[in-house]
């Protein structure tokens, strides 16, 4: 009997250190399982196994358990780990469909406001991700920038203007612009998404007042036949009958239209703050000035805001954060990767918009047009944008669509209707 009792407390003994050990490691230290997002073959994942080695090497105490996957790679071991229970204590995770909802249905998406250090982090940078403001991952920067118009501030002034502060003031610069040969805004029309990201995601925005009126459409609380939506389809032919783009940027492809900005062959560019490291023409670069759209004909409100797609990050899991040595753990690696010199690095390698650090100040060696990119993205209000939150067909229609609707091939409420019946 004495034997028997003997076995059964080895038995629990065992059973007890297994279990302390899926939060504590050799030595006692705090074990945080984390799943990463890169490769050994690009930068992300280099820079995830250099940041981890440092970090432990500077925290003893704390051990990065982590798995790295790159694409949809990625995107299938989340689907599969979080199916099996496997849950991570830490993950790279977003706030949109592809990048938070396989955490949201899981359940596992908290509120990480209480935890992040309100002294580090600008909290005025990090954007909403929830229905009651709830912060779900710390952002890597601030969010992705899509519906912003490049000026060539140089160009604008040899004309007589200076920046618009309403489409009129874009439809005032037209007769000096054609005499010139000059277009007045260049956008890579061929690109279907061009005038989903770069153009719709504002209007629509704009037109109903309402920031967030994309996502309450994909929650169903709006329809594609509304008449904020088939106003903000109608800009885009009025546009071209005002001249201020020209029909036939259906037909310039994304290279083309960075070319011709770069050329000074057009007043504005739109596409999204990615496009700024493109600008090959320095004396353009050194000139070019990030502005949102101006104020629109009919808009109701969110005036000056800019469409953007917030950043993702590195977030705490619901199960990851409820063992309070293993979030303290999770939030110190977290503020390490997101250090002063780290974010730096990404703001000079292009990898971010702008930092979220508080009184973050850009080096002296940055180029300018960084330095815009980090003024324009740290003063402006965003909205959503359209393909975060509807895809597939719906979405597809909707690019095709715009193009017949600046083609004449097509009128917005035609284009809208047919959005709303493949949804």
């Amino acid at each position: 009997m004495r034997k028997l009792l003997g076995i059964l407390a080895l038995i629990l003994a065992a059973n007890m250190v297994f279990a302390e050990g899926q939060s504590e490691g050799k030595g006692g230290q705090v074990v945080v399982k984390a799943l990463a997002y890169g490769d050994n073959s690009n930068s992300e994942g280099v820079s995830w196994v250099r940041i981890v080695n440092a970090f432990e090497k500077a925290n003893p105490g704390i051990k990065i358990d982590y798995e790295l996957l790159y694409d949809e790679a990625y995107h299938q071991k989340v689907t599969a780990r979080l199916a099996s229970g496997d849950v991570p204590d830490l993950a790279y995770m977003g706030a949109d469909a592809r990048w938070g909802a396989p955490w949201k249905e899981a359940s596992q998406q908290i509120d990480m406001t209480p935890y992040i250090d309100k002294e580090m982090y600008d909290m005025n940078l990090i954007p909403k991700m929830g229905p009651n403001g709830e912060i779900y991952e710390v952002p890597l920067g601030t969010s992705n920038l899509c519906t912003v118009l490049f000026m060539n501030e140089k160009l604008v002034k040899e004309l007589g203007f200076s920046a618009p502060k309403t489409y009129e003031d874009l439809v005032a610069m037209v007769p000096a612009a054609r005499e010139r040969g000059l277009d007045v805004i260049t956008i890579d029309g061929a690109d279907g998404w061009a005038w989903n990201s770069c153009v719709m995601s504002t209007f629509i925005a704009r037109m109903s007042g309402d920031p967030a009126w994309m996502s309450k459409a994909a929650a169903g609380q709006h329809k594609f036949t509304e008449k904020p939506f088939v106003d903000s389809l109608a800009l885009l032919r009025k546009m071209v009958d005002d001249g201020v783009i020209t029909e036939k940027s259906v037909l310039v492809d994304y290279g083309t239209n960075v070319s011709n900005f770069s050329n000074g062959k057009a007043l504005f560019m739109v596409q999204g703050q990615w496009v700024a490291g493109s600008i090959e023409n320095p004396e353009v670069a050194n000139n070019t000035k990030m502005m949102p759209w101006p104020k629109l004909p009919g808009e109701k409100g969110a005036a000056g805001s800019v469409a953007a797609a917030i950043q993702v990050g590195y977030g705490l899991t619901k199960s990851g954060a409820e063992d309070p040595k293993v979030r303290a753990a999770a939030m110190k690696f977290i503020n390490y990767f997101n250090s002063e010199v780290e974010v730096t690095e990404r703001l000079r390698t292009g990898s971010i918009v702008a930092p979220i650090l508080k009184g973050y100040v850009v080096p002296d060696d940055m180029p300018y047009i960084v330095k815009e990119k980090v003024r324009f993205a740290t003063s402006v209000t965003t909205s959503d944008v359209i393909d975060a939150f509807l895809s597939g067909a719906p979405n597809d229609a909707l690019n095709a669509g715009m193009q017949k609707i600046v083609s004449g091939g097509a009128t917005a409420e035609e284009v809208a209707a047919q959005v709303e019946g493949l949804r």
